[in-house]
């Protein structure tokens, strides 16, 4: 009778014991080999090779990373992947991580701080080497917890103790060079929408106009300043109450550009004219800024390098702590500030 063969063994099916049958060795000397540990004769070596190469093995990460402690992948956590600044930071650091020969893991939280804690929880679980925590919403107690149960963590526009390696944008210099720029143009009665009440981003700029303000000996009343969204309607929403409830405002400083693409709606329906009645300065400079009419003065903020920089913060802190091949030198524990640009448009000339 014929023998009927077996259907091949896809390659990720493929066992370590797979390729120890197939050599005529144990199995610990295959994992010696792929794990490029010595006591194994450079003919066996050569043997096992083929063998791996013939097969189609591939080791399990998993298995992998509970031998070597390293999986080779990272967590990315953003508050709003839908928010153009998010997605050009996260472009940043998965172009960094891929060139070092590592996989990301993203994770949204939708500016919801236990979703934020479920994810990081998740990505505990999976073993990542390292995380790269963008603007978290954690309070000061959740997120020295969350950052002590990594290895290896950087935060982005979040400072947490003075040993964990953090890239921020000097946000007081850009709330400074906003309302500089408005005084000198004139104006006086300048408005404040001023992004999440949790948002560290936020106060950093909501303190640079404080200085700008007080420097100039001018008036800040507290109705001028109106928290928000980051989003384009809760920023329509924010400059309505704003400008309807203070009629003698002349600009608005926005927290993003989105918040400020919403307060130009919110002035097309009042019918007061940008920047005739109201000049308008937005931050972080995303493209949709300079398409919308009027194009809109912001400060310009390089979010693929606020990426780029704590990626590689972050591997430096892998390294480290001997998660990757090759010790590093030691890690860098200091805060990296990016200075912002004021880019000059048409909403507030």
């Amino acid at each position: 009778m014929a023998r009927v063969s077996e259907p091949a063994r896809p390659p990720d099916r493929i066992t370590i014991a797979d390729v120890a049958r197939e050599v005529g060795v144990s199995m610990m000397t295959v994992s010696r080999v792929i794990n490029g540990r010595g006591d194994v004769s450079a003919a066996t070596r050569q043997r096992v090779l083929e063998a791996v190469e013939r097969l189609g093995y591939r080791p399990s990460s998993i298995a992998r990373g509970l031998a070597t402690r390293h999986t080779g992948t990272l967590g990315l956590v953003v508050p709003d992947i839908a928010n153009p600044f998010f997605a050009e930071v996260a472009r940043g650091v998965e172009e960094g991580a891929y060139s070092q020969g590592y996989n990301v893991f993203l994770c949204n939280t939708d500016e919801d701080p236990a979703r934020e804690l479920d994810v990081l929880g998740s990505l505990e679980e999976k073993r990542v080497d390292g995380v790269v925590l963008c603007s978290s919403r954690l309070s000061d107690e959740d997120l020295q917890m969350a950052v002590d149960a990594y290895p290896a963590v950087v935060l982005v526009n979040r400072r947490a103790g003075q040993h964990v390696a953090t890239v921020v944008v000097d946000d007081v210099l850009g709330g400074r060079l906003a309302t500089g720029h408005l005084i000198a143009r004139g104006h006086r009665a300048i408005g404040f929408l001023s992004g999440p009440q949790g948002s560290h981003s936020g106060q950093g700029r909501l303190e640079g106009y404080a200085i700008e303000m007080a420097s100039a000996r001018l008036r800040r009343e507290t109705r001028w300043i109106e928290p928000c969204g980051p989003t384009a309607e809760q920023g329509r929403l924010a400059a309505l109450r704003l400008l309807r409830g203070s009629g003698e405002l002349t600009a608005l400083i926005c927290y993003n550009d989105l918040v400020a693409v919403g307060a130009l709606h919110a002035c097309r329906e009042l019918g007061r004219n940008v920047p005739g009645s109201v000049a308008i300065v937005g931050f972080d400079d995303i493209p949709v800024a300079a398409l919308v009419t009027p194009a809109l003065t912001t400060c310009r903020v390089s979010r693929h390098e606020l990426g780029a920089r704590a990626v590689g913060l972050l591997l430096e802190r892998v390294r480290r702590e001997g998660y990757a091949a090759g010790e590093g030198e030691g890690a860098s524990t200091a805060v990296v500030a990016l200075e912002p640009e004021l880019v000059v448009r048409a909403s507030a000339p």
